[in-house]
């Protein structure tokens, strides 16, 4: 018999070749140069066009929050088509949307939540829109909602919204004018009517942090996730983490921004905060520095969550859903993260004597 027989060894160099010769005909592990260049054309190109919608830009790229349109206010005025009274209004609100959230919050803090109604409104992945939880107005849709108020809107149809059931329209959908009349247009039906968080001696003081957090971190969060260009990026994360380094310096020697009292600008402020170490760190690029790694911030953002009634407005499910769930061109997968974990925001705060002049 000739030949030889083959030890164990060779017959693994063998089959190894032979798998190697295999993959070498089948095609390079990685596409060609020409297909990702192809692949990357097409996604940027749709990104562009799905962000066009989302978030309206600058030429810089800058993203450019478009105005709210109902801004009608609640008062006793004879002329004022809206008088203050219980059970009139009714809150829709986004349990995700931190401009809503602040709604919510006031609310709890005077205790309005027999005098006011609140509905619950949900985002739809697929039409990219509010839906409500139920028919209301015969409308099935923040949209349809915006349509009876006034048809042929053509406008963004955001939350909250301020409604009017009695003649079934919209009185005002900017969230920061909203918080100001539940403050005051209804004390005589709010159980925590002495609460005053718009004071006319730190009003001045209020609306001076009010413009300088609206700008750099309320929408600043918003400016550097929708951000469409480096540059423009660059420019707002520099923004919002000077402000932030700002306000925890501030808050050194203060309890809140304006000193010993509790006022709309911590509000505002807040329900932003809430939400940074949640999404707004990852999914919108704010990943400096977290806020619970704040020396003062965090613990003011202790302090705040635990005030009565405020950790109830918070839903961190419905935050996380509505963020990585809902903005598909920064999330095209869907996938929602199993954290984080706020148990931190019980944690001792230990502000209860900063800044007091006792």
């Amino acid at each position: 018999m000739s030949g030889s027989i083959s030890s164990p060894k060779e017959d693994v160099n063998q089959n190894n070749n032979q798998n190697n010769n295999h993959l070498k005909k089948k095609g390079k592990s990685l596409p060609s140069g020409l297909i990702i260049k192809l692949g990357k054309f097409v996604w940027t190109t749709m990104w562009q066009i799905m962000m066009s919608q989302l978030a309206p830009r600058n030429k810089k790229g800058e993203y450019i929050r478009p105005s709210s349109q109902f801004r009608n206010d609640l008062g006793e005025e004879e002329n004022n088509l809206y008088q203050p009274a219980s059970g009139r209004y009714r809150l829709y609100v986004g349990l995700g949307c931190p401009w809503a959230h602040r709604t919510l919050v006031v609310m709890a803090l005077k205790g309005l939540e027999d005098a006011v109604e609140v509905s619950i409104v949900y985002p739809s992945t697929d039409e990219g829109i509010w839906v409500l939880n139920s028919p209301e107005e015969n409308c099935r849709t923040v949209p349809e909602l915006y349509q009876v108020a006034q048809p042929g809107y053509q406008g963004r149809s955001t939350v909250p919204i301020l409604w009017d059931k009695q003649t079934n329209t919209i009185v005002n959908n900017e969230s920061a004018e909203i918080i100001v009349m539940l403050n005051s247009q209804l004390n005589q039906f709010a159980k925590n009517s002495e609460l005053n968080l718009y004071s006319e001696e730190l009003r001045e003081e209020i609306e001076e942090w009010n413009e300088k957090i609206y700008h750099a971190v309320n929408n600043g969060v918003y400016r550097c996730g929708f951000a469409q260009t480096q540059e423009a990026y660059d420019k707002c994360c520099d923004e919002l983490f000077t402000v932030l380094d700002e306000i925890d310096e501030a808050l050194e020697n203060k309890r809140y921004l304006c000193g010993e009292k509790l006022t709309l600008a911590d509000i505002r402020l807040f329900t932003t905060l809430f939400r940074f170490d949640v999404v707004y760190y990852g999914l919108f690029k704010c990943n400096r520095r977290r806020i619970q790694d704040y020396q003062n911030l965090g613990a003011y953002l202790r302090d705040l969550y635990q005030l009565s009634g405020v950790a109830q407005t918070c839903d961190l499910e419905s935050v996380k859903r509505d963020y990585y769930g809902n903005l598909f061109p920064l999330n095209p997968g869907g996938i929602i993260p199993s954290g984080p974990d706020i148990s931190n925001l019980l944690e001792p705060h230990y502000r209860e004597g900063v800044g007091s002049s006792k």
